[in-house]
């Protein structure tokens, strides 16, 4: 199988080692818009360098990788699906709730293939979480906390195009609280505030903040995210029910330290970054969706399912502007989409 690959900073780079990896993958093409480092990639792991995505479209390929920056996603997802490429692209779908929805609009009759990177649903953690709620293991739930906590901030340059701390960062909680609960979010309230760099507030994000969701069965979720927890690379789901509590995450690499006398709990080394935590969550992840491109498998995260992801990112992020609480359909209306009121 012939893969492209478009993009290759950090998680880009990453990608290629795990693409090689894969054994149905025989031949993998690289290109980034920095020609020297799309050489030094390609060397390293023994792929074929394109000058351009136009380029490497032309070449034959099987499926494509989109790891490039997020105001690139709208052209190379349209590029690849109007090409007949089944295309794996990062979230999120664009760099704007609307631009989501329109890619999403225009994508609709596609029956070309496409995957949005969520890679929690990959976690072997996050799935056993998601197969006791489904199972009725936790009774009726009543509250989930979801945390996403950074070692460090990451480059102004990358803030700058990435839409900011709820569609980057706590857009993963998002997509886990539904993809987990099975439940729609129909009312969020948020807070931000900025202790840290500067930047944050010249380019009007937070490096902080928590966003209380109220899912469409009346559970409450409570989503924490900072780009500031120096102990490690923090993610956890709880989830809390009415026959039982369980939570995704609680290992001993935590990066939290107990202060409670006697404990030796969290005893190994915290993980150290999101490619430490879900290494084998993105190599699930590349897997299916090279099975996806074989046609062994549908897609397991949607273009509609991180749009849902994005919307209720978009209504964190007017809460927290406008200091109210925001429903799904107020932004669902502001997006021009249709009302998902009475579809459940």
């Amino acid at each position: 199988m012939r893969i492209g690959l478009i993009g290759l900073g950090r998680i880009g780079a990453f990608h290629a080692r795990t693409l090689t990896e894969l054994e149905s993958v025989t031949e993998l093409v690289v290109t980034d818009a920095n020609l020297a480092l799309a050489r030094s990639v390609a060397a390293s792991v023994g792929a074929q360098v394109a000058a351009s995505p136009s380029e490497m479209f032309g070449t034959g390929l099987d499926g494509v990788v989109i790891a490039a920056a997020t105001p690139a996603h709208v052209e190379l997802l349209t590029a690849a699906t109007d090409a007949g490429i089944p295309a794996f692209c990062e979230k999120p779908l664009a760099a704007s709730a609307e631009g989501g929805r329109a890619l999403a609009q225009r994508l609709a009759g596609s029956d070309v293939p496409v995957q949005i990177g969520y890679p929690r649903r990959f976690d072997a953690g996050f799935a056993a979480a998601r197969a006791a709620v489904r199972g009725g293991e936790l009774g009726w739930l009543h509250t989930v906390r979801a945390t996403t906590l950074d070692p460090t901030p990451p480059p102004q340059e990358y803030v700058a195009s990435s839409g900011g701390i709820f569609r980057d960062c706590a857009v993963h909680d998002f997509d886990a609280i539904r993809w987990v609960t099975g439940r729609e979010v129909s009312q969020v309230v948020a807070v931000g505030s900025n202790r840290g760099d500067p930047f944050f507030s010249e380019l009007r994000d937070v490096d902080t903040a928590s966003s209380l969701l109220t899912l469409d069965d009346g559970t409450i979720a409570v989503v924490s995210n900072s780009r500031y927890n120096p102990r490690g690379y923090d993610v956890r789901l709880e989830l809390h029910g009415s026959a039982d509590s369980i939570a995704a995450g609680l290992e001993n690499r935590l990066p939290l330290r107990s202060v409670e006398p006697g404990a030796d709990f969290p005893a190994g080394r915290p993980h150290s970054f999101f490619m430490d935590r879900f290494a084998d969550a993105f190599r699930a992840e590349l897997a299916t969706f090279v099975a996806m491109v074989a046609g062994e498998a549908p897609s397991p995260c949607t273009l509609a399912d991180a749009l849902e992801a994005e919307l209720i990112a978009e209504a964190c992020r007017v809460s927290w502007w406008e200091r109210r609480p925001v429903t799904l359909e107020e932004v669902r209306r502001g997006t021009g989409l249709p009302s998902r009121e009475g579809s459940r």
